[in-house]
């Protein structure tokens, strides 16, 4: 029988000898992942067991990065749970303030996540390393618990969505704007417990960060994962992000011929200007040169989205010795420490600092209205995060706007959405 990637990487962790969409498995699982949002729930759910060690100290994964650095008491005890069990319970995945990252960035970044693993994590956006070949999804913090006592998650096997892109981009269009437009063509449910699989020219020819940038958002479709096949750039980057010792080889799984697509898209993005995704839905969206009136109180490039090295480099190129409008706030959130000191040996953090911006340490920050970065009444911002409902980065009647780097950039420097090419 063929099967989608996303089948053979939920068989391959079932203990059954065929599986399908709609079928309910139960499955072992390679990474387990909690932040400080969600993690302290498992982890009180875990205790009310009464089973004194987790099953795989080595397969939990625990991240500080929502409100970290604590921006408050409630935050800091928060934090404070995730600390005292990782030592309680000798997780060595577990990453404090100074040594963290944003985690769907981090992961990846130190080798924690490989092709064909079976990941979940208790934030939504654990669906970004299925640009690596992973079956990776978000669960509540309960499913997270369960995971803690005997290794394993139960799943509903989704069906697939292929989507086959075509055609060449044009300059300042990468894997933001094919995931903005694809989630305007279908919609925020049009893939409602699907597995997205990306595929065609354009994809091949993708860096990494572009990839995990559209796998990053298929749950704004309503997705349950976003796969990418893995390909010479996958493996060039597990090259580079080694694996840590001990842990597993990398299994790569590809989609068999025949193998059966609920529905399969296909566009020619030949001239996709960039995108911008407008208030109050990611799939509200609209090509840059339209939106050249709106203007903006903020702008923030960064998070689990587009807070790669790339995406600095971009915006570097564009901030290059200029000013940012004045009376605008332009905040700037490396993902990880990694990359924050990769920007500062390059120079970028300087550029920013330079034009007009603050450079911070890794956060979630503003992305979830988090800290640094709240929006009052009436304000409005562009960001690269991946989210702009109502009241998201702050007030109820506050606006999100979303962009890639280079659309975030330019609008930093007129205080107007702009298309890069006008700065």
């Amino acid at each position: 029988m063929p099967y989608t990637i996303a089948e053979k990487i939920l068989l391959a962790h079932a203990d059954k000898k065929s599986i399908g969409p709609g079928d309910f498995i139960e499955a072992k699982i390679d990474v387990a992942l909690g932040n400080d949002i969600t993690a302290p729930i498992a982890i009180e759910e875990f205790r009310k067991t009464g089973i004194k060690k987790v099953f795989n100290n080595k397969m939990i994964v625990l991240v500080p990065d929502h409100f970290a650095p604590a921006k408050d008491l409630k935050s800091a005890n928060q934090c404070k749970i995730l600390a005292d069990f990782a030592g309680e319970q000798g997780i060595k995945n577990y990453f404090e303030v100074g040594c963290m990252g944003i985690e769907h960035a981090l992961l990846p970044e130190m080798g924690l996540v490989m092709p064909g693993d079976l990941v979940i994590g208790a934030d939504s956006h654990t669906c970004t390393y299925g640009a690596m070949g992973a079956y990776a999804t978000g669960v509540g913090s309960t499913d997270l618990a369960r995971s803690f006592v005997d290794g394993k998650c139960w799943f509903k096997v989704p069906a697939s969505l292929k989507f086959i892109y075509k055609g060449k981009l044009d300059k300042w269009v990468g894997g933001k704007d094919l995931i903005l437009f694809t989630i305007g063509q279908i919609g925020v449910d049009g893939a409602l417990y699907k597995a997205m699989e990306f595929s065609g020219p354009v994809i091949s020819k993708l860096g990494m960060d572009d990839r995990f940038s559209m796998s990053n958002m298929a749950i704004e479709a309503g997705a349950r994962a976003g796969l990418i096949e893995p390909d010479e750039t996958t493996k060039e980057y597990i090259r580079v992000h080694k694996p840590q010792a001990a842990r597993r080889k990398p299994k790569f799984y590809y989609s068999d011929q025949g193998a059966s697509y609920e529905k399969t898209y296909e566009w020619d993005i030949s001239g996709l200007e960039p995108q911008v995704a407008c208030p109050h839905l990611p799939s509200n969206c609209k090509p840059v040169s339209k939106l050249h009136d709106i203007a903006i109180d903020q702008v923030v490039i960064g998070s689990c989205t587009n807070g790669r090295i790339t995406d600095l480099r971009i915006a570097a190129k564009i901030l290059k010795g200029k000013r940012v409008k004045t009376g605008l706030r332009l905040i700037i959130f490396p993902a990880t420490q990694r990359i924050y000191l990769q920007a500062v040996k390059e120079g970028l953090a300087e550029i920013f600092v330079k034009a007009g911006g603050v450079f911070s340490t890794p956060t979630c920050g503003p992305c979830l209205g988090g800290h640094m970065g709240i929006l009052t009444e009436g304000e409005r911002c562009l960001a690269t995060t991946n989210r702009n409902f109502i009241g998201r980065m702050g007030h109820s009647k506050s606006e999100v706007y979303l962009s890639n780097p280079a659309v975030a950039a330019a609008s930093a420097v007129t205080g107007r959405i702009t298309h890069p090419e006008k700065v």
